[in-house]
């Protein structure tokens, strides 16, 4: 579909293959694709981008947390990416798309919300001191 920018953060550390059954949750850094079922939920850990692909024989149980998410296959739970979403045309996603953008393929089904994730404005342990901002004044009668 469209430009696919999701195929440039497709980075594979990890594979969890077809015949794979993976029992409890999966905590992994950089890329992970699955082809397999995880009964589970997959995040990822750290600060570096990290990417997910469920491929079309894929099941995650308890849902995917990443950077970016390509979801070919089937997830029961939420999405959580605060990059690119892509859902193929066989994907099913059995609960909410939290996602900073979106593309999806007709006969992908989502059965629940998608919300647009906040744009990061800091990093995390970083204060930020924000100063109120006062109304502006009126102008003096005279």
């Amino acid at each position: 579909m469209f430009n696919r920018e999701a195929r440039g953060a497709s980075r594979i550390d990890m594979l969890i293959g077809a015949s794979a059954k993976v029992h409890g949750d999966v905590e992994f850094a950089g890329g992970l694709h699955i082809d397999g079922h995880v009964f589970g939920a997959v995040r990822a850990y750290g600060e570096e981008e990290s990417s997910v692909s469920v491929g079309e024989g894929g099941i995650v149980e308890r849902g995917v947390v990443a950077t970016h998410v390509v979801v070919n296959g089937i997830v029961r739970g939420d999405v959580q990416a605060t990059g690119k979403v892509a859902l193929g045309p066989a994907a099913r996603v059995l609960g909410n798309v939290q996602y900073g953008t979106i593309e999806s393929d007709a006969g992908a089904e989502i059965a629940g919300k998608l919300v647009q994730a906040r744009p990061v404005t800091a990093k995390v342990g970083e204060k930020t001191e924000k100063t109120p901002q006062k109304a502006p004044e009126k102008a003096a009668e005279g």
